[in-house]
């Protein structure tokens, strides 16, 4: 049997479980949530930044261009590339700081 964990978001307020093994992102979709954005599902567009607040995780590679190595140590990763090994809180974290000189 696969160890699930609760996700719980601080904005907007919700939870949904998740799989050991399983994105974020993946599993949010599957429990009919549409709170964090959707783009490449792979790593490289930083649709779906968010900031985790507690809890533990594995991760994927990312892209540095949406998160640095300091935005890193502080939580920040792209739920498309990150599955929890314990339960989450998260938060949408805001756009990299890249993105908002870009336009």
């Amino acid at each position: 049997m696969t160890t699930s964990h609760y996700i719980k978001m601080v904005n907007p307020s919700v939870e949904f479980p998740c799989a050991e093994g399983e994105f974020v992102l993946t599993a949010m979709q599957r429990s009919g949530l549409n709170v964090i954005d959707v783009g490449c599902r792979g790593g490289g567009c930083g649709a779906c930044r968010i900031q985790v607040v507690d809890g533990t995780y594995s991760r994927r590679r990312m892209s540095r261009a949406h998160v640095s190595e300091m935005e890193e140590l502080e939580g920040v990763a792209l739920a498309c590339r990150i599955s929890p090994t314990s339960p989450l809180l998260i938060a949408i974290a805001p756009p990299a700081v890249q993105e908002l000189f870009s336009e």
